[in-house]
């Protein structure tokens, strides 16, 4: 430490000498931009974290120690699990804290390395909650009656990859099961008990949509599954979120499945397509993979429905391909108040198919009301 500190202002003394005499200094600058701002980011506090740009595994972590010291209340850090290279994967859950069982809506990001709109999302999400929820009423509600449990990054060790390696990385970073196969990584979202290996998915240990050797094999999906499965019956609703292509995709992918409640995913799903529509005028498409996408098996949404969450979304955020993958930064805001009105448009629904919605309560309150006050009319009379 001592010398990092002495050799830092060494240079920092050094380089305005060495830039004004036109001297190269290859690396100088960015080594010491870097540690300024390694440095000035240590010191910041939650208002000053930047919504609007990407943040390494390392400064998600931080935020996340942040949002859960400011809104203690209300927020609580827990381990979901470990990656293959040992790092610890962990979940925020949200809500009111309440002596009664409460319902859970479920959202993780990340799953995908190279999908950085993705857990640049879920960190805006958990914003727009914390920020709001004692002025606005329905996010209020929203606490009151159910605990969002949100996994900001889960394919931690994919996701460093692709900042320091290979930044269109979309797999996992465990070794090949197979003995004389020198490739890294299973595509995470075709590693669930979902029709696991019959479709959309591969058992070339190279490919980009290798499922691997059997359905749980990786340590991230067994995570999830473990919690979920524990927790499914208070689970209203599964959302994962995913890039790119500008779709809401419901379960099957396999095409020989329909899910019971077919009609009311797809009614919802193209109610979330037409509030993100009335924000910026983004237009997304409803439906399940296999028509209007591709056919695809092991995913985590499938196995949601499949154990039987109700509802169960896979959120494509943009572009349509433009970007693709690298979408710029000074499109995430853009993208993630649309994508906002989506997934509220859906938790709304189902938190009000369950708990009635507020304009209800007001009713029965009323009528409540309504019935004393003739009840004593008639005794008077």
């Amino acid at each position: 430490m001592y010398w990092n500190i002495r050799s830092t202002c060494i240079l920092i003394f050094l380089f305005p000498l060495l830039q004004s005499s036109k001297v190269r200094y290859d690396g100088v600058q960015d080594w010491l931009e870097s540690q300024t701002y390694q440095h000035n980011y240590q010191q910041r506090t939650l208002k000053d974290y930047d919504y609007t740009k990407y943040h390494k595994v390392d400064e998600i972590s931080r935020w996340m120690n942040l949002v859960t010291e400011q809104y203690k209340d209300v927020v609580t850090q827990h381990v979901l699990g470990m990656t293959y290279e040992n790092q610890t994967i962990n979940y925020l859950k949200i809500g009111e804290k309440s002596g009664k069982p409460k319902k859970v809506i479920w959202m993780d990001c990340g799953i995908h390395a190279r999908e950085w709109i993705s857990p640049a999302f879920c960190q805006w999400f958990v914003k727009e909650l914390l920020e709001n929820y004692k002025t606005d009423e329905k996010i209020s509600r929203f606490f009151q009656n159910m605990d969002f449990y949100v996994v900001p990054l889960l394919n931690m060790d994919g996701y460093n990859y692709t900042w320091t390696e290979n930044r269109l990385w979309r797999k996992s970073r465990s070794p090949s099961p197979v003995s004389n196969c020198s490739c890294f990584g299973t595509d995470l979202n075709r590693n669930f008990d979902a029709s696991w290996n019959s479709i959309g998915a591969s058992q070339n240990c190279c490919s980009e949509i290798f499922c691997g050797s059997k359905a749980e094999s990786e340590s991230e999906v067994k995570a999830v599954v473990d919690l979920v499965g524990r927790i499914k019956n208070d689970i209203l609703c599964f959302l994962t979120i995913h890039s790119y292509g500008q779709l809401i995709l419901m379960p099957y992918g396999h095409p020989n499945k329909t899910a019971p409640n077919h009609d009311e995913h797809l009614k919802l799903g193209q109610n979330a397509a037409n509030a993100i529509k009335q924000k910026h005028g983004t237009s997304y498409r409803v439906g399940p993979p296999s028509q209007i996408l591709y056919p695809n098996s092991g995913s985590s949404r499938d196995w949601a429905r499949d154990i039987g969450i109700e509802f169960s979304y896979t959120f494509e955020l943009r572009d349509n391909g433009t970007y693709g993958f690298e979408l710029p930064e000074d499109q995430i805001q853009p993208t993630c108040e649309e994508a906002m009105a989506g997934v509220t448009t859906i938790v709304e629904y189902v938190h009000n198919k369950h708990f009635g919605s507020a304009a209800a309560a007001t009713v029965a309150l009323w009528s409540t009301v309504l019935a004393s006050y003739l009840s004593l009319l008639v005794l008077v009379q």
